[in-house]
């Protein structure tokens, strides 16, 4: 007799158990299974496959599926595979050029969302290594009347920022488009004293620490976005002093950093004179950004 067609719940354990062979946590073996399968299947999101797991799957779903598990095995990115990753409200679009956005960077927008009081005012923001444009466009679509430009090194990723932005309706108040930093407000041409709010998640990896990242990251992620330099603080040394000069008195600075970083960026803020930074933690208790007010005029009110 031929084989029974696999079911919905054998194909899951299956696959499951292939990818903690392959090294894959068992926690995240089982949801990247349910991610993909469900993919395959044309579900909105794993939930759906609860109703379906004494179903059949058919030849090709199952062969898609194994597809897709290969991939995995071989420690491509589950936001790879599938091209989009989901970001606080948003579902965007990933590239070959752009950073996988993480949860970790949700603590930015929170810690800025926070501060940005009202949220119908037209506050002008600064997204700098924008990326997909996760963190600008996730900022936007929680300030109605807010406008925002994000920059990039990389013309690969802000063409996939401007495909997000498109998505999600935020074209017209999203600027986006090819700049370096590091050339400073004249390079971005943006006026001194101008703006509400800098964001930015910055490379901060220190170099000899990249051989040794998750191959997820390793070899998925650009360089160009993981590499801060010997001991990852480089793009904090040019963004602090930048973003000093770009806010107006009362505008935020907030940038993610990296495990231990918190103090030392801390430090070049108190240095440039920012405002007592305060320090955010994600989810798992790491300090993850770093947020600080640019200090009134002298002798003038904020």
């Amino acid at each position: 007799m031929p084989a029974s067609p696999a079911t919905t719940a054998t194909a899951l354990s299956a696959a499951a158990a292939r990818l903690v062979a392959a090294g894959i946590p068992p926690d995240d073996a089982r949801l990247d299974a349910r991610v993909l399968l469900a993919h395959v299947l044309g579900l909105p999101s794993p939930a759906g496959l609860g109703l379906r797991l004494d179903d059949a799957l058919s030849e090709a779903a199952a062969e898609g599926f194994a597809a897709l598990i290969e991939r995995r095995i071989q420690r491509e990115p589950v936001g790879r595979i599938l091209g989009r990753r989901g970001f606080w409200t948003l579902d965007l679009a990933l590239g070959p050029d752009t950073l996988e956005p993480r949860p970790d960077t949700e603590t930015v927008v929170a810690a800025l969302l926070e501060r940005l009081t009202p949220t119908d005012a037209p506050w002008h923001l600064l997204d700098l290594g924008t990326g997909t444009g996760c963190i600008l466009l996730a900022l936007l679509a929680a300030l109605p009347a807010a406008r925002g430009l994000g920059v990039d090194r990389s013309p690969g990723a802000v063409e996939t920022a401007r495909a997000n932005a498109a998505t999600h309706g935020l074209a017209e108040r999203a600027t986006l488009r090819v700049a370096d930093w590091r050339g400073g407000a004249t390079a971005l041409g943006v006026s001194p004293a101008s703006l509400d709010a800098v964001v930015s998640n910055p490379p901060y990896i220190p170099s000899a620490t990249l051989p040794t990242l998750a191959p997820e990251v390793r070899a998925h992620d650009p360089v160009l976005a993981l590499d801060g330099g010997a001991d990852g603080l480089d793009a904090y040394r040019t963004l602090v002093p930048l973003a000093r000069h770009l806010l107006r008195p009362g505008g935020w600075l907030a940038l993610e950093v990296g495990a231990g970083q918190a103090e030392d960026v801390s430090g070049l803020m108190n240095a440039a004179g920012f405002s007592p930074p305060a320090i955010a933690r994600d989810l798992g208790g790491h300090g993850r950004c770093v947020i600080a007010a640019q200090p009134p005029k002298k002798g003038g009110p904020s």
